[in-house]
């Protein structure tokens, strides 16, 4: 299996592999699939550390690791989901799961917060308590300074360096969605195109890449479960010359959700999202 090339990342809370010349409008990034477990977090956690990899979306940034070779940036998280989720709104915070006052920009009351899912997060995927106590309101503030911000502030680089060189930036946000996402009964669906309801880039890209998929053989939808999160929101301002498109692939694609393994389905995979990440080649102009 690849791994990321570490002669060309700059790691830290977040891993930025750049290519040697950037050829694609593209940045390409995975921010559920760090794995680096901190010690903190597994000593005050109730549950054991293969449980807090429920909210994991392993092995994402090994799908897309050919995005610097093929001329575009590849942005990685390297800590988990579990411990800071940076697709939420920073100041997203539960008030239930910390001891001391939080600010009064919090959002406690987004429906995120609310159910446990904020920046940081309460509970893994399933409702599933991650904590033995409650936090210091203080360790929340250092989680989201430490790892939230870096990560951010590293994306919003790409994104600007991108921007001024070719006109325009196309971010892919790249994620994997549970078996039990989709009613399989019903209807296969391989991969979910989240663009919030059209809102986050032109019709045009998610046409592209819905096109570009369906000749890969999958079988894709759109935002139904997944209409794409802070990320595609806050960054995918078309009429700002950025557009950001949400992939949510299917784990049953690649790997063994009981074990958190690959399958031999991965390499497969991997090569077709290699197709797709060159597919953006053929892009002409700005088609925007």
């Amino acid at each position: 299996m690849n791994q990321l090339p570490s002669e060309m990342a700059t790691t830290g809370p977040a891993t930025v592999i750049l290519p040697a010349r950037q050829t694609l409008p593209v940045v390409f990034a995975s921010p559920h699939s760090g794995r680096q477990y901190p010690q903190d977090l597994i000593a005050s956690a109730r549950i054991g550390s293969f449980e807090l990899r429920a909210s994991e979306d392993a092995f994402v940034d090994q799908l897309f690791a050919a995005a610097p070779q093929l001329g575009a940036p590849l942005l990685c998280a390297t800590f988990p989901r579990a411990y800071v989720d940076v697709n939420r709104g920073a100041m997203e915070l539960d008030p239930r799961m910390f001891d001391g006052e939080l600010p009064a920009d919090a959002e406690t009351h987004s429906m995120r917060a609310l159910s446990g899912l904020g920046s940081i997060p309460r509970v893994v995927s399933g409702g599933v308590e991650i904590y033995k106590s409650r936090l210091p309101v203080t360790e929340a503030f250092d989680r989201i300074d430490t790892y939230y911000r870096p990560y951010h502030r590293a994306l919003q680089n790409l994104i600007k360096a991108t921007r001024d060189a070719f006109g325009y930036c196309i971010l892919i946000d790249c994620h994997s969605m549970p078996g039990d996402s989709v009613d399989s009964a019903k209807n296969r669906v391989d991969l979910v195109l989240g663009d919030c309801y059209g809102s986050s880039c032109h019709p045009s890209l998610t046409r592209f890449v819905d096109d570009c998929v369906r000749n890969l053989g999958f079988i894709p939808a759109h935002n139904d479960p997944y209409a794409g999160g802070y990320c595609t929101r806050h960054y995918g301002h078309p009429e700002t010359n950025v557009h950001s498109l949400q992939i949510e692939l299917a784990r049953s694609l690649y790997m063994d959700e009981a074990t958190i393994t690959p399958h031999r389905g991965f390499d497969t995979l991997r090569e077709q999202m290699t197709h797709l990440i060159s597919s953006f080649h053929d892009l002409d102009g700005n088609p925007f």
